[in-house]
């Protein structure tokens, strides 16, 4: 079950989630607090609270009453057939049972609901791996963008809906 986050609860749930999924990231491509402070995995309940007051849509997802996923999707503010794609995130543990894939399905169904055109992501670039899933899912590189306070390039990626 994938339900719309409605309250504190499910936000602390989904902070975990976003931490326990990114923190593996982190520790793979040396992301700490002081080089990459904006990075999910060290997400706080505020830097959450935030995001979904500027807009974004939070989801979560359930299997057997426990918390295993979740998903953000937000309107771009200067194109409203753009969305994006923001804390896709699955518990390590949860990996490769296409809990992912099931919280992407959901998005791009919400997002056509909307009449949405597009769906754009920003990924480690570095992260083949990553990468990879999502070009399999039917993602294109759109482009690469370096950012002077990010320790890695940011691979932008797209979707028609």
């Amino acid at each position: 079950m994938i339900k719309k986050v409605e309250n504190d609860v499910e936000i602390i749930k989904c902070q975990e989630i976003i931490r326990n999924s990114f923190i593996t990231v982190a520790d793979d491509f040396g992301l700490t607090v002081n080089n990459a402070p904006t990075n999910p995995a060290f997400i706080t309940y505020e830097n959450l609270q935030k995001s979904i007051e500027k807009g974004m849509e939070l989801y979560i997802k359930y299997e057997n009453n426990d918390a295993v996923g979740c998903v953000g999707i937000q309107r771009s503010s200067s194109n409203k057939e753009i969305y994006y794609i923001e804390r896709l995130a699955v518990l390590p543990e949860k990996r490769h049972l296409g809990i992912g894939k099931s919280l992407l399905d959901f998005a791009f169904y919400e997002v056509n609901k909307r009449k949405g055109k597009e769906i754009s992501i920003g990924i480690i670039d570095e992260n083949k791996v990553l990468k990879k899933w999502y070009i399999e899912y039917g993602f294109t590189e759109k482009e690469t963008k370096i950012y002077e306070h990010l320790p890695f390039t940011v691979c932008l990626m797209i979707k028609k809906v």
